[in-house]
């Protein structure tokens, strides 16, 4: 093996003198610098022992170790390019947050607040108190707390309210989430004991009549927001069971999933209840994410009638999956939003993307196609397509809203390879394949992101 090229290569300590990598050091911990250089130098030396001719001029040995310290300064978390048209994109982060629960969060987080801390009084407050009295304001609940997720809204009500004890619930409710998350086993580990009524497809009245009857202590009606069983089915309505929890003296509660607060039925999306409609059916305690329908920050919210709730608070698990002030910050800021209807539509992007007008979309397709066009040359054929977006988040599954979409068919390359392209892209950009073409849907990018978008594509593109 030629020994030459192993002898060109510079010193860690050569290369930590230069003008340039001081001035890294300015910015950069020295570690980090340290670490880039030492990994540069590594895969240099194994690149000579494999034979491949490489630059070994300080400029050329420079420049690599200025890409593996941007490579490990990097943040891991970055705000992407949504371009699938799923609004609630669980993969990527779900609800984007309103402007007003972004200021909200970055006024909490610049410095002190009063999380825990009554100002009237000098003494210890409560977290809770900045958002229930807003919670019970819109719901109709007569209280409220909130957790880190609904999956914790689930466990920290059970383990509570049915500890030890026989609940009742349809087989067809039994929903899996995302991450193989099973609300059967969420019930087991609360300590709750299933009482498994009716079929897949249909559950009756009478089936948790009889399981109320041999002693069930507690009726649990879980929404089945992810999936919808179509043809021959049957559910009780909410009212019926509410009745027959009356009858026999034992609590019902709801797991709402996505918990709507407003009616987008009345915009003509989707079939999902809200929650004040279940509070005012009577249900004892309703929880329901923040991070979907709501279009808020990841959170679980426990809403019904005091004497449960008031119950759940002094949980000891409760502080185990209690929000942190950030988190409190912006669902505060966005429930605020909803005391004003228009104004929730128009400032909270998961609704404002949901009731986006097709025209609109179609204008903006049309300007993302002309604008793309012109810039990539004769890389690709660009074309405007109608097509459908999803709700997504585990959200009304069979609703597809209209929309439309750059569709990319370039000629130099597979649409996978373009895919991967623009996930490389800075910032990233997240689209999909249908039809050899790549789709770009104009539903989940924002105004602001349209610039980068086609950068990003004109650089994949043409590589």
């Amino acid at each position: 093996m030629d020994q030459s090229g192993f002898r060109e290569l510079p010193a860690v300590h050569r290369l930590l003198s230069t003008e340039q990598v001081q001035d890294w050091l300015q910015h950069h911990a020295r570690s980090d610098v340290v670490a880039a250089v030492q990994d540069t130098l590594e895969l240099l030396r194994e690149k000579l022992r494999l034979g491949e001719a490489i630059d070994l001029s300080i400029e050329e040995i420079l420049e690599k170790v200025y890409e593996a310290l941007q490579q490990r300064t990097a943040m891991h978390l970055t705000q992407v390019i949504n371009a699938t048209g799923t609004v609630l994109h669980t993969n990527l982060g779900r609800a984007p947050l309103a402007t007003q629960a972004i200021d909200a969060v970055v006024q909490a987080a610049r410095g002190y607040s009063n999380l825990e801390f009554d100002l009237a009084s000098g003494e210890r407050g409560y977290r809770f108190d900045h958002v229930e009295s807003l919670l019970c304001e819109l719901t109709g609940a007569e209280a409220a707390l909130v957790v880190n997720n609904n999956a914790a809204a689930v466990y920290l009500t059970l383990q509570e309210l049915a500890n030890d004890k026989s609940v009742v619930i349809s087989r067809g409710e039994l929903v899996e989430i995302g991450g193989s998350f099973r609300v059967s086993e969420v019930m087991r580990l609360s300590g709750a004991k299933l009482v498994e009524v009716g079929t897949t497809n249909k559950t009756h009245e009478a089936d948790y009549k009889k399981a109320l009857e041999d002693g069930a202590q507690l009726l649990l009606r879980v929404h089945t927001s992810n999936f919808r069983i179509c043809g021959f089915t049957y559910q009780p309505p909410l009212a019926e069971l509410v009745a027959l929890a009356k009858e026999f003296a034992v609590p019902i509660i709801e797991d709402l999933g996505s918990g709507s607060l407003l009616d987008l039925r009345a915009r003509g999306i989707g079939d999902e209840p809200t929650v004040k409609n279940s509070i005012d059916a009577g249900v004892d305690v309703v929880m329901f994410s923040g991070d979907k329908l709501l279009g808020s920050a990841q959170a679980g919210i426990i809403c019904g009638k005091k004497k449960w709730i008031d119950r759940i608070k002094k949980n000891q698990l409760a502080r185990a999956v209690r929000i942190d002030k950030l988190t409190l910050a912006a669902l505060e800021a966005t429930l605020r939003l909803y005391r004003d209807e228009d104004k929730a539509f128009e400032c909270i992007p998961t609704l404002h993307m949901l009731t986006t007008d097709i025209e609109t979309l179609h204008t903006d397709a049309e300007r993302l196609a002309r604008e793309v066009t012109l810039s990539i040359g004769g890389y690709a054929r660009c074309r405007v397509l109608e097509t459908t977006s999803a709700v997504g988040g585990g959200a009304m599954p069979l609703e597809n809203l209209p929309t439309f979409a750059l569709a990319i068919y370039p000629l130099g390359m597979s649409p996978a390879t373009l895919l991967t392209k623009l996930r490389q892209s800075e910032p990233p950009i997240v689209a999909r394949v249908a039809r050899e073409e790549v789709i770009i849907d104009v539903r989940t990018i924002f105004d602001w992101q349209y610039e980068a978008l086609i950068q990003g594509i004109k650089t994949a593109v043409a590589r």
